[in-house]
């Protein structure tokens, strides 16, 4: 059928399973040709179609809750609520978002790119459903992976003591982004070898309904007889004793089992969770024999071979890539050095330092505040942790920060990865958040490098300061290609450095946007406008030195920083001038609005907020002019 040409799932109702089968090919076809060209989610996308299409035809959206965890596998729903037209623009700049968004699509209940939301969010959907008498299923999609996050448990916990309507969709694939981690994982997997449990059971209650009843004692031990049925046949059962009914094993890709559980489901009173087991990346062999994540979600590639499709010239190192394999050559020479992380080993590049160093690498799974306070304990054992995270998962581990690491002044690496725009995951996923939560936050040292030769000395610092916590921001994508010096050394904690003389204004900036100050520092130039750069690579502490300096020469300063500008770098200049009693020196700030910055190219999105070069040639041209004036 022309996908294209779909406006609701409603056409899904009178389609046989033979209908089914070939739609489900047609998308799977349909997603491998579009996400060839734009990159994007397949694995999880392949992975869910059957499950999806069944979703739509048994349950009636929106009227129905489905509420998919993280978003990223929501392909399929998107095309199935019309909106294949718009494939071409996926994570592009104005155009499809990669995760749900609820200005798209009626359908789109919940909006997410954080894991282990959705059983909460259904939970206070279903309560209101409650209270409002209305009469609607709620349907939470959660994959094994996001199971394993806090957030996900207490919700379990939570759902399983009220008693909720409400039917959870386990989709098991046996990995998240990396394979799975954890005691969770290992029950799931000897639940995917018990067989249907429920079946087994329900029949034994018609037999023993034959059997005549000799006063109480045979129907207790028949009771007895039942409930040991779901230790024998699935070991643990895990959700049953948290409340819940459970289906399953269930094949994802099979329509009669699909459609026979969810109308079971669909007549059980109480919370429901359907076990199904799904392929990840199901329908594309390169993605299908994917073991470590790395078709989770990519750039373009061949769809005749699954090669990626890689840049016409040799690429700087990734960020991620320098400074997980500088903490691996510093680790050789101490080995109380360990790295952690919250499933992220491909995305934070620690394969080679797992490969040489097994004993000391832990991937505690989706647990971003069990990873912070990890960390903690380790330091408070004279060992050297190294918690390699994203910025926008770091948010999640804020109170971990503050209350563990921060707080009894330990000897935590934090490595902030993905800092600044990231540009085709979205308003989830941009790190501009973490230096205005970290920067309050006392006894933490935050900095970051203008280019990779003083990244692997700032890791360096890092991993020698003996004197609390120390956090690095770096950006997403690769370096500048700068030549690296051979022997790593410690940079002194709170200097700042002049890479441009100038002596009419100053501009105080750090990592992406030093590029973007020398700019506009060469083109003023031209104007007669003499600009000072600084590389203000250490967000806290301030370079007081320096500040004074520029504070006593009383020449304009304007702050540059890829962060939100309330709380952050171009604030705290803001605060120090204040609490010195510099009243008199002009300072303007650059940096991220008071908003949430959505998908696109970073390039786009830095036009769009107004952090350009061009931007900074007009402050200045305007700073400078005051200086004149009041001269």
């Amino acid at each position: 059928m022309d996908l294209l040409s779909i406006k609701d799932p409603s056409f899904l109702k009178g389609m046989s399973n033979k209908e089914l089968e070939g739609l489900s090919q047609e998308i799977r076809q349909f997603l491998i040709e579009k996400l060839s060209v734009t990159g994007g989610h397949i694995g999880p996308n392949l992975g869910v179609v059957e499950l999806t299409i069944a979703l739509h035809k048994c349950f009636d959206s929106p009227a129905d809750k489905i509420i998919w965890d993280v978003g990223h596998q929501s392909y399929v729903h998107k095309i199935l609520t019309g909106r294949a037209s718009e494939f071409d623009t996926l994570r592009q700049y104005k155009g499809l978002c990669g995760f749900p968004k609820m200005i798209e699509s009626e359908h789109d209940v919940w909006e997410t790119g954080h894991s282990s939301t959705s059983l909460s969010a259904a939970m206070g959907m279903a309560i209101a459903r409650d209270l409002k008498k209305e009469k609607n299923y709620v349907i939470p999609v959660i994959g094994d992976g996001a199971l394993t996050g806090g957030m996900a448990l207490e919700a379990l916990n939570h759902i399983g003591h009220e008693k909720k309507d409400m039917i959870v969709i386990l989709n098991d694939n046996e990995m998240s982004i990396a394979p799975n981690v954890g005691a969770l994982h290992n029950i799931l997997g000897q639940l995917r070898t018990a067989g249907k449990y429920q079946w087994v059971k329900d029949e034994l209650e018609v037999l023993l309904k034959k059997v005549p009843a000799v006063g109480g004692k045979l129907a207790a031990t028949a009771e007895r007889i039942k409930d040991s049925l779901k230790y024998l046949f699935v070991s643990g059962m895990f959700f049953e004793e948290l409340g819940f009914t459970y289906l399953g094993p269930i094949d994802g890709h099979n329509f009669e089992a699909l459609f026979e559980n969810f109308s079971y489901a669909k007549k059980t009173e109480g919370p429901i969770l359907l076990h199904v087991i799904t392929k990840k990346g199901k329908g594309f062999r390169p993605a299908e024999a994917d073991k470590t994540g790395t078709w989770h979600g990519t750039g373009p590639y061949k769809m005749d071979t699954g090669d990626f499709v890689k840049p016409s010239k040799k690429q700087p190192p990734a960020w991620s890539s320098l400074v997980s394999e500088t903490v691996r050559k510093v680790a050789r020479k101490d080995n109380r050095i360990v790295a952690i992380t919250p499933a992220m080993p491909v995305g934070s590049k620690l394969e080679g330092f797992a490969s040489e160093f097994p004993e000391r690498m832990y991937d505690v799974g989706i647990a971003e505040q069990h990873a912070a306070t990890v960390a903690a304990g380790l330091a408070t054992q004279n060992m050297k942790p190294f918690l390699a995270i994203y910025s926008t998962f770091l948010q999640r581990a804020y109170d971990q920060v503050v209350h563990d690491i921060c707080r009894q002044n330990l000897n935590v690496f934090i490595g902030i990865d993905r800092a600044g725009l990231v540009g085709a995951d979205g308003e989830t996923h941009q790190g501009v958040f973490d230096i205005a939560f970290l920067r309050h936050v006392p006894n933490i040292v935050l900095m970051m490098p203008k280019d990779e030769n003083e990244g692997q000395h700032m890791v360096y610092t890092a991993l020698k300061h003996d004197n609390g916590p120390i956090a690095m921001r770096f950006p997403r994508g690769n370096g500048l290609g700068v030549p690296l010096d051979q022997e790593l050394k410690t940079i002194p904690i709170g200097t700042w450095e002049v890479v441009k003389e100038g002596y009419d204004a100053a501009i105080l900036t750090f990592g992406t946007t030093i590029p973007m100050a020398l700019e506009a520092a060469m083109r003023l130039e031209k104007q007669g406008i003499s600009v000072k750069v600084i590389n203000a690579r250490f967000i806290k502490p301030l370079d007081g030195n320096m500040l004074k300096t520029l504070f006593n020469d009383n020449i304009p300063i304007l702050t540059i920083e890829e962060a939100v500008l309330q709380g952050g770098f171009g604030s705290a200049v803001l605060e120090y001038a204040q609490s010195h009693g510099y009243y008199h020196t002009y300072i303007d700030r650059m940096g991220i609005p008071d908003e949430f910055i959505e998908h696109g190219d970073v390039s786009c999105l830095l036009e769009e907020i107004g952090l350009t070069t061009d931007e900074v040639v007009k402050r200045i041209s305007i700073m400078a002019r005051k200086k004149q004036q009041r001269a």
